[in-house]
C-alpha cells in the first residue's frame, strides 16, 4: 500500500448535493473557505455536477462567481475539481467542440485545476474532446471509469400478464462488466492523455473485495495516479474506501464529518483513524478540518428543510476525543478482514463503527435493487405522479429487461434516469393492457438509436427498428445543433440576455434555467440604474394599476417571489393542478389551484414579490374572452362533421410541442404531442386515425394524466 494518501474533499459539491440537494448558499460557502485554505487537501470538489444548475435555479446566484470566489480564497493550496459528463457536459445531448472548448477554457480561467470527466456509457469517444481541451487550457484531466454490474436474473412478478417478460439476459451469458473490462477502459483513457484515473462507483455498489482487486490491477495497468470514489448508501462505502487504501489507491474521496455518510461519501475522520493504524501519512491539517466541521454543523442546521437524511452523526474530533476500546477494536478487525479478504467480517466491523457514531444505516432497498439511490427516488416520484405506486415492484423488475434491450448502459446520470423512466413507462403499459414500449421517451429513443454513443453491448437490430424505425445505429449529428436564442431585452435597457462569454455558456448549457436567471439579473441591474438616475416630474413612472379579480383567488401561502407561471389567461385548470411556482426561502414551491375552471387574470408578473395571502391569479367558471383566441399553432377550432374521439396524455407533464394543426389528417400511431415528464421528453401518439377537430392545449401548458389534449373526427 502507499505510504502517503491524498484526499479529495467532496464536501462543497458531492457532499451537499447528496445530502442537501445542492442548496448551500455562497454566504455559507464563504464561511468555511479561510479554514479550507489551512486544511491542505490535495483537491476540493466544488463545482460541476448539479452546482451550476442549482445555484441559478434555487439560489439566484452566478455559478462562475462561486468557482472564482473559492479560487480567490483557497488559492493554490488545493486543486479545485469539477465533474462533467464528457461531450454531454451537463445536459442530455452532445455539444459541439466549440462549446466544449469554451466551457473548459472559462472553467480553468475561473480557477478550476482538475476536471473529472466521465461518460454514462463508458464510451471513450465521448470524452476525447474534453480531455483535449482541459489539457490544452492548462488543467488536469481526471478520467473516470464508471463502475457498474451486470443485471441479476429477476424473478418474474406473479401478476397476470407480466410473466415471461424477464428473459432479457439468457442464462449462461457471460458477464460484460468484468475486471478486464474496467482495466481496458483505464488503459485507453491513459492513452488519451488522462492525468489521473478514477474508479467512479456512483451507486456505492462495489463490494470491498472487488475494490481491492480493481485498485490493485489498475495500479499495475496504468502509470498515472488512481482515485477511488464511492457512496455509503447501500452500506459498502467505509469498507470499500478502506479496501482501496490498503490496495494502494493514491487518492480517495471523502466528506467532512457532518456532511458524510448515508447518500454521501465516508467521513475523512474515520479514514484518518484507519491511516494512523496503518502507518500511512495523510498530510491533512485535522485541526483545520475540525474547525470546518464546527461551521458545517451550523450550516446543516440551517439547511434543515432540504436535509434528505435528518440524522446527525454524534460529535467527534479525532484529535481530542477518545474512541472506546470496543470500537477501537472494530477498526483493527476491519483491517484484518481486508487482509483476509473477508467481506462479511469487514462489513460487520465497519457497520459497528458507523452505528456507534450514528451514521445512517445501509439502505437495503437500494442495495437489493442494485441501482443508484437517485434513480430509485426518481422512479418513486414518477409513479406517485401517475398515482400508480402499486406497480413499483413491477417497474423495478423491468429494469434489467429495459437495460439489456437498450445495450446494457451503466446506471449513472443520465442513463439511470432514462432507463428508470422507461421501466416505469413499460410497467404502466402493461398495467393498461398495452405492449411494453407503447410509450417511450425521446431520450430512450436517442439511446437506442446510438446518439449517446456506443453501448457496452450492441442493441439488437429488431429492437432498434421497433423503437426507432430503422435497424442501423445512428450517431448524434452535431451539425444539426442550434445555438440558443440570445434576444435583446428592450425592457431592460436594450441589453442582450447573455452579454459575456460566461453568460452565453450558461444559456447553452442550461437554457431553461439560465434564461430566467439571466433575465432577472438584467432586470435588477436596469432597475438599479433607473433608481439611481435623477428623477424628473415628467419622467416619473406612474404607479401600476391594481388588477381586479372577479373570480376565486389563488393566493400565495407564504411570502415569496413569483418564479414561473405554469398557466396563462384562458387556460382550463383542474382542482389541485399546479398553476405557478413560488420561490420562498430559497426553495421552489408549486402552487396549486383549489378550484377547477379557467384562468382569468394573472395578478402578478414573474419576478414580483408577494406577501402571504396575496392573490396570484383568479379562476372563473366560464372561459374568459381570451380563451376564444386561436389555439394550437394559430388554427381556429373547426366544427365537427362527425363523432369525435379524444386523444389523451398517459402521464402528467408539460406540453413541449404540438405536431399537428386543426384540420390535419392523423394516422394511427402518428406522433401528435411531445410531453416533458420527469425530465424526459415523451412522444405521444394517436391510437386511432382521424382529422384534428379541436386542440385544447398550447405549448407550455401543464397537463394531468389522462387529460384530453385534442379530439379527432373519425
Amino acid at each position: 500500500m502507499s505510504k502517503k494518501l491524498l484526499i479529495r474533499d467532496l464536501t462543497l459539491r458531492d457532499g451537499q448535493q447528496s445530502l442537501f440537494a445542492t442548496r448551500m448558499r455562497q454566504e455559507q460557502i464563504d464561511r468555511v473557505l479561510p479554514m479550507y485554505k489551512d486544511a491542505n487537501f490535495y483537491a476540493m470538489e466544488v463545482w460541476g455536477g448539479a452546482v451550476p444548475d442549482s445555484v441559478m435555479r434555487y439560489l439566484n446566484e452566478n455559478p462562475w462567481t462561486r468557482l472564482q470566489t473559492i479560487k480567490k480564497t483557497v488559492g493554490d493550496v488545493s486543486k479545485l475539481t469539477a465533474l462533467s459528463r464528457g461531450r454531454n457536459l451537463f445536459g442530455y445531448t452532445p455539444y459541439t467542440n466549440e462549446i466544449i472548448d469554451g466551457f473548459c477554457k472559462n472553467a480553468i480561467d475561473s480557477g478550476l485545476g482538475i476536471m473529472r470527466i466521465f461518460d454514462a456509457l463508458n464510451d471513450i469517444n465521448n470524452v476525447k474532446s474534453t480531455i483535449k481541451y482541459v489539457k490544452q487550457h492548462g488543467g488536469m484531466a481526471d478520467c473516470a471509469v464508471c463502475y457498474t454490474i451486470d443485471p441479476a436474473y429477476p424473478t418474474p412478478p406473479k401478476k397476470k400478464g407480466l410473466a415471461g417478460l424477464f428473459g432479457a439476459r439468457e442464462k449462461g451469458q457471460e458477464d460484460v462488466f468484468t475486471d478486464e473490462y474496467f482495466i481496458n477502459k483505464a488503459k485507453q483513457l491513459e492513452g488519451l492523455g488522462a492525468d489521473m484515473i478514477t474508479i467512479k462507483d456512483m451507486s456505492g455498489l462495489i463490494p470491498p473485495k472487488r475494490v481491492y482487486s480493481l485498485v490493485s490491477d489498475f495500479k499495475k495497468a496504468v502509470k498515472v495516479p488512481v482515485d477511488f470514489h464511492t457512496h455509503c448508501t447501500p452500506g459498502y462505502g467505509l469498507a470499500a474506501v478502506l479496501a482501496s487504501v490498503m490496495a494502494g489507491a493514491d487518492v480517495v474521496d471523502t466528506n467532512i464529518w457532518n456532511f458524510a455518510g448515508g447518500p454521501a461519501a465516508p467521513a475523512i475522520e474515520l479514514i484518518y483513524l484507519f491511516t494512523k493504524k496503518l502507518g500511512i501519512e495523510m498530510d491533512i491539517n485535522m485541526e483545520a478540518v475540525a474547525k470546518i466541521n464546527e461551521q458545517l454543523l451550523e450550516i446543516r442546521k440551517e439547511l434543515h428543510d432540504v436535509d434528505g437524511v435528518k440524522q446527525f452523526p454524534n460529535p467527534f474530533n479525532p484529535l481530542t476525543d477518545t474512541v472506546p476500546a470496543n470500537i477501537d477494536a472494530e477498526f483493527d478487525k476491519a483491517i484484518a478482514a481486508v487482509k483476509a479478504g473477508d467481506d462479511d467480517a469487514l462489513l460487520t466491523a465497519c457497520h459497528a463503527i458507523e452505528d456507534y457514531f450514528n451514521f445512517p444505516k445501509p439502505n437495503n432497498l437500494v442495495k437489493d435493487a442494485e441501482i443508484p439511490g437517485g434513480m430509485y427516488t426518481n422512479m418513486v416520484a414518477q409513479l406517485k405522479a401517475l398515482q400508480s405506486e402499486d406497480i413499483l415492484e413491477d417497474a423495478m423488475k423491468l429494469i434489467p429487461t429495459v437495460r439489456m434491450d437498450a445495450g446494457l448502459p451503466p446506471l449513472v446520470t443520465p442513463t439511470s434516469q432514462i432507463v428508470g423512466a422507461q421501466a416505469v413507462n413499460c410497467a404502466m403499459d402493461l398495467k393498461k393492457g398495452s405492449p411494453m414500449y407503447t410509450n417511450v421517451s425521446n431520450q430512450f429513443i436517442s439511446l437506442v438509436k446510438g446518439e449517446y454513443g456506443e453501448t457496452p453491448i450492441p442493441v439488437k437490430e429488431d429492437f432498434r427498428e421497433k423503437i426507432c424505425g430503422h435497424r442501423d445505429q445512428r450517431d448524434f449529428d452535431i451539425s444539426t445543433y442550434k445555438k440558443q436564442p440570445n434576444p435583446v431585452l428592450e425592457d431592460c435597457g436594450g441589453v442582450k440576455l447573455a452579454e459575456t462569454e460566461e453568460e452565453v455558456l450558461l444559456l447553452e448549457l442550461f437554457p431553461m434555467v439560465a434564461k430566467g436567471y439571466l433575465k432577472g439579473v438584467k432586470k435588477a441591474a436596469w432597475e438599479a440604474k433607473q433608481a439611481a438616475a435623477p428623477k424628473t416630474e415628467a419622467a416619473a413612472a406612474a404607479p401600476k394599476a391594481a388588477k381586479a379579480a372577479t373570480g376565486k383567488k389563488v393566493t400565495a401561502p407564504m411570502p415569496g417571489k413569483v418564479f414561473r407561471y405554469e398557466v396563462q389567461p384562458g387556460d382550463k385548470v383542474e382542482k389541485g393542478q399546479t398553476v405557478a411556482v413560488l420561490e420562498a426561502m430559497k426553495m421552489e414551491n408549486n402552487i396549486a389551484s383549489d378550484y377547477a375552471g379557467y384562468v382569468n387574470t394573472l395578478m402578478a408578473e414573474e419576478g414580483d414579490t408577494l406577501a402571504a395571502g396575496d392573490a396570484i391569479m383568479d379562476i372563473v367558471a366560464e372561459a374568459p374572452a381570451v380563451a376564444a383566441a386561436p389555439k394550437a399553432n394559430g388554427a381556429a377550432p373547426k366544427a365537427a362533421t362527425g363523432p369525435t374521439k379524444a386523444v389523451t396524455v398517459p402521464m402528467p407533464g408539460k406540453i413541449l410541442d404540438i405536431a399537428v394543426n386543426v384540420g390535419d389528417a392523423v394516422t394511427k400511431n402518428q406522433v401528435v404531442i411531445t410531453l416533458e415528464a420527469m425530465k424526459m421528453e415523451n412522444s405521444i401518439t394517436s391510437s386511432f386515425a382521424g382529422t384534428v377537430n379541436e386542440i385544447f392545449v398550447e405549448v407550455g401548458d401543464t397537463v394531468a394524466a389522462d387529460q384530453k389534449v385534442f379530439d379527432l373526427v373519425q
